[in-house]
């Protein structure tokens, strides 16, 4: 009895030590959470200026439409040397062809990047007439407005495309980012991946694809923070309703007055602004993003009839 009460002032002093670290760390993340907050608001009314790209080298898969294209397009005009990179080859020459018109650097690229092989060929060829890859945007997440069936074959052609394809692109471009110390990757993710599909149609296979592309550039995001790496990475979530004319007669609108459409030339250039200004997440419109937040933290029955008001979007039937 003796020997252990001897022992309990020094337990009680560590407990008490403890507890006095656990409320030090506590207080600490809570201000660091409230200057983040405060921030986030500021830079919502002073955004960060743009960064200067001219003189880097951009891969864009999907630069044969949409806003790919533009992008692309954008890029050159903006002094960066652009890997215009499609299936379609007649598609890829026609945006390296624009871009050169408009006095920039580009050049074509014919690679399925569902192909490992291909991948890494493909960026072979870019090192040695570009230069070293710093700038990689992956455009082929948003969906036209076609028909998604459930067919075994288009499972896997979408899987492959939307995910496995950013792994045989980052094991490329990626080493070569880390050996300059510098590099932006740019995901882009359509509306399926904040707020599931719809009864309109079978959109199970893309709204899954779309959240494991989430889940990707979430975790890329996490592993090169803890790695120190310069290397960054963006993700952005594009409303496939906001893309004009290249799918107007599949758009619905049932509030036409507060969601409107907007040209794959305008979304191209918020999508670049918002990568030179090195958000880590964001979305074209800017608002929406938001609404797919409130539409994870309610209830799901809440949810639901959030989704059912404003029963916005493109029906892929």
């Amino acid at each position: 009895m003796a020997n252990s009460k001897q022992f309990q002032p020094p337990r009680m002093l560590l407990r008490i030590y403890s507890l006095i670290v656990l409320a030090l760390d506590l207080t600490t993340l809570l201000v660091g959470i409230w200057f983040a907050i405060l921030l986030a608001i500021y830079r919502t009314f002073r955004p960060p200026s743009l960064k200067n790209v001219h003189g880097e080298v951009a891969m864009v898969i999907g630069a044969g439409r949409g806003v790919g294209r533009e992008m692309a397009v954008q890029l050159a005009q903006l002094g960066v040397s652009v890997a215009c990179i499609d299936l379609n080859t007649e598609n890829c020459q026609a945006t390296a062809n624009r871009a050169l018109q408009l006095s920039g650097t580009a050049k074509s690229y014919t690679c399925d990047v569902t192909n490992e092989k291909q991948v890494a060929a493909t960026v072979q060829a870019i090192r040695i007439e570009l230069g070293e890859v710093t700038m990689l945007f992956h455009c082929c997440g948003v969906p036209s407005p076609r028909a998604l069936d459930q067919d075994p074959v288009e499972i896997k052609s979408t899987m492959d495309l939307a995910i496995l394809s950013h792994f045989w692109l980052l094991d490329t471009v990626l080493p070569g980012m880390q050996r300059l110390n510098k590099g932006h990757i740019v995901v882009l993710s359509s509306v399926a991946g904040l707020s599931g599909g719809t009864s309109r149609g079978s959109r199970i296979p893309l709204s899954t694809a779309q959240f494991a592309v989430q889940g990707f550039a979430q975790s890329l995001q996490s592993e090169l923070r803890h790695a120190n790496s310069n290397v960054l990475v963006t993700l952005v979530h594009v409303y496939p309703f906001i893309i004009g004319a290249e799918a107007a007669k599949d758009i619905r609108f049932r509030i036409p007055s507060y969601f409107g459409t907007m040209q794959a030339s305008e979304a191209a250039r918020r999508i670049l602004d918002g990568v030179r200004r090195n958000y880590a997440e964001f979305s074209v419109p800017g608002y929406l993003l938001y609404l797919g937040h409130v539409l994870r933290i309610l209830p799901k029955k809440a949810s639901f009839m959030l989704r059912d008001l404003l029963d916005t979007g493109v029906d892929f039937a």
